[in-house]
């Protein structure tokens, strides 16, 4: 994505985080890969945990354990999802859906539909980081995560699967 789309969209999400926004209760899943991205740029092994399905634990107040003084801490190697920002997934006969959030949950959205550049560029980033996760995470742990609600999407995109 441009250089000046990531800025764009970083400030979108930042003006969010004010009040923590998609921080609050996320449980990011997190293939091995990721984990040892994380493990080798100093997080603590105890920041990750192992409950159906790798992901980062919240701290007592429900934040993400990462999300410290405002903002992620590791925003530059952050989960997949977490890049995805309102993007988000679902698996049906072997076939990858992107869901859009709400407005309602996620205020970034208006700013992606009034600048259809910002929003394509983010949708290509989020497929390459979906799929990149579906690849790389254990059937086992993928079928926990898809039993995860979220409320209040749109389906955006439908795509096949490979074989």
């Amino acid at each position: 994505m441009e250089d000046y789309l990531c800025e764009a969209i970083s400030q979108a999400c930042s003006e969010c985080h004010l009040d923590g926004g998609c921080c609050f209760e996320a449980r990011p899943p997190l293939s091995q890969e990721r984990i040892d991205i994380l493990l080798k740029n100093g997080v603590a092994k105890d920041a990750v945990e192992f409950a159906g399905y790798k992901r980062l634990r919240l701290k007592q107040d429900g934040f993400c354990v990462l999300f410290q003084n405002g903002k992620c801490s590791i925003h530059s190697i952050k989960p997949e999802t977490c890049v995805a920002g309102p993007f988000t997934f679902d698996i049906e006969d072997n076939v990858l859906q992107i869901f859009l959030k709400r407005e309602s949950i996620c205020p970034m959205v208006r700013f992606l539909k009034a600048n259809r550049k910002a929003y394509d560029g983010l949708f290509e980033t989020a497929v390459e980081e979906i799929m990149h996760l579906v690849k790389n995470v254990p059937t086992s742990e993928m079928a926990e995560i898809l039993k995860i609600e979220e409320p209040e999407t749109d389906l955006v995109a439908e795509i096949k699967l490979g074989e």
